[in-house]
């Protein structure tokens, strides 16, 4: 195989889950990059209006659920149509959990899975497809979580989801052979709505056990998914933990 030439910055970002906290901030850091950017998430939030109207040739907003597929094809082809080929993605949609795995029914389990693993897969696919008919090469970002790689109580679908997406980025970039990077971005808890449903007490407890003394903000994942997108690093199937050093 001869030697692939570095795959290009990205130009036109699709971001699921982009309507508040880290998906919004992806979103925004995409605009100030001078990129093209579609988000989308189940309901269209007043942060996505302000930025698609600050910025209509360069954003496109959808209210889409990230388990209809039907839905996000016609999102990518609106899309591409109005700011031109997608050329990346960053899968940031997902559902939390807040029970014990003896106490959640086996159609919370389906939903957790079907949400968090097997909808960011065939989206992955879609886009994939999306820009190999297009002749493009691309890069797709995996907002995963450092539950993959801990044990926490009362989140054991979720994490699975999580290690499935770890596992999905390694082999995805094996297969891929250099067309698309293909990364994951781990971090640790986030004081956000998702992981407000752990208590007050076991945050502060995980707080308390983090060498860097805090919780994880999007400001500090959002350098590294820029990285992701925008630059020359020739990192690939890599899994990037940003978590305060709680995992050492």
């Amino acid at each position: 195989m001869s030697e692939q030439p570095p795959v290009p910055a990205a130009t036109h970002v699709l971001v699921s889950g982009g309507s508040r906290g880290l998906g919004l901030s992806i979103v925004q850091d995409v605009i100030n990059s001078g990129a093209k950017v579609t988000a989308f998430a189940r309901t269209v939030t007043d942060g996505m209006r302000e930025l698609a109207e600050q910025h209509p040739d360069r954003v496109h907003i959808g209210s889409a659920d990230i388990t209809d597929a039907a839905a996000l094809a016609q999102l990518i082809k609106e899309s591409s149509a109005e700011l031109g080929p997608i050329d990346a993605l960053v899968n940031n949609a997902a559902i939390g959990q807040d029970s014990l795995h003896v106490h959640t029914s086996a159609d919370r389990i389906d939903q957790i899975i079907s949400t968090n693993l097997t909808a960011p897969l065939l989206l992955t696919r879609q886009v994939m497809r999306h820009m190999m008919a297009k002749g493009m090469r691309g890069r797709i970002v995996m907002i995963t979580s450092i539950c993959a790689q801990r044990g926490y109580a009362g989140l054991v679908a979720y994490s699975a989801t999580k290690g499935g997406l770890d596992a999905a980025t390694r082999t995805l970039a094996r297969e891929m052979h250099g067309r698309m990077l293909v990364n994951a971005i781990a971090p640790g808890f986030f004081a956000s709505e998702m992981s407000s449903v752990l208590g007050q007490t076991q945050l502060d407890a995980i707080t308390r056990r983090t060498p860097s003394g805090r919780l994880v903000e999007p400001d500090n994942v959002i350098p590294l998914c820029h990285t992701l997108l925008f630059d020359d690093t020739n990192i690939n199937g890599q899994v990037l933990v940003v978590d305060g050093g709680g995992s050492i």
